[in-house]
């Protein structure tokens, strides 16, 4: 557990991000794939279930023990805060309700952030644009680990860690590698959540605000959900930087899995990404993460 790591550094490329140009491409040889790029009937009501879902375990959690919260915050509330997270992510490509109503898109987001107890949705859409459009960028792209980070946790056991803080280190690398000013949506966004938070505390308690907060650390640090954040472009071949998978944990996570084809269109939404999957591999040949040798 405590060996280090054969690489000491990244592996540095000089061409842009594949995923334009591939774009291009498979929209002249499969011009039906624009008619999966429309907004997703299903995802407010999913995402209001889901919503109503965490309150009322909310309330439930207020006769609960402490090791029970806890329990139950990594059983049941990570994973459906983990999945609003995602649907938090659909959004931010105005899924909910099309491109046309991009402001109707970031309220929802932050709807969706409620359960979350922490703002999130506005920072998210804010920083997002830039992981599509620099993937990989230095000093653009805040999905890339730190040069500090690739130092310190260089061992199994630090990467194990590492990962237990990946709630943190997502929160905080944007604020080190590419600061913004805070806009006017992120302001919105505090100050909704915060209302909601103060509104369960003041009806229910302590414990149900521990339930949440303690959902979304767990759900996103350690839990099994929390795979993608490293599968989703871990260089597993040389050349390629984003890989998809097909499992059973898509059904839950607004399949996320399906990465390479988000990266491709990021207009199709996350109910229509299996739709474009054969064509995808027919274009490029690029295999599942769990298929490699």
């Amino acid at each position: 557990m405590g060996n280090r790591a054969g690489r000491s550094d990244f592996e540095w490329v000089y061409t842009d991000q594949p995923h334009t140009q591939r774009r291009k491409e498979m929209l002249a040889k499969y011009p039906a794939i624009k008619a999966l790029m429309r907004p997703d009937p299903y995802l407010k009501w999913t995402v209001t279930a889901m919503v109503l879902a965490q309150l009322l375990a909310c309330w439930l959690a207020q006769g609960l023990a402490w090791r029970w919260l806890f329990f139950w915050a990594y059983a049941f509330g990570g994973c459906v805060n983990h999945s609003l997270t995602l649907a938090i992510h659909d959004i931010s490509h105005n899924t909910a309700f099309g491109t046309g109503r991009p402001s109707r898109n970031r309220w929802f987001a932050i709807f969706a952030n409620l359960p979350v107890g922490l703002p999130y949705a506005a920072s998210f859409k804010k920083y997002h644009v830039d992981h599509h459009r620099y993937l990989g960028g230095d000093g653009l792209d805040v999905d890339v680990p730190t040069y500090f980070e690739g130092r310190l946790f260089c061992t199994p056991a630090r990467k194990l860690l590492w990962l237990a803080l990946q709630p943190f280190f997502y929160t905080l690398r944007p604020l080190c590698v590419h600061p913004k000013a805070m806009t006017r949506m992120e302001l919105c966004n505090a100050l909704v959540q915060l209302a909601a938070d103060a509104t369960i505390y003041a009806l229910w308690g302590l414990k149900p605000v521990v339930y949440l907060l303690a959902s979304s650390l767990l759900g996103l640090g350690l839990h099994p959900i929390s795979g993608h954040f490293v599968a989703e472009h871990y260089m597993f071949l040389k050349g390629h930087e984003t890989y998809s998978y097909y499992g059973p944990l898509n059904w839950i996570t607004f399949n996320v899995g399906y990465h390479m084809e988000h990266h491709d269109f990021p207009s199709i939404p996350s109910c229509n990404l299996p739709l474009g999957r054969s064509k995808g591999h027919e274009a490029h040949g690029v295999p599942d993460w769990r298929t490699r040798r």
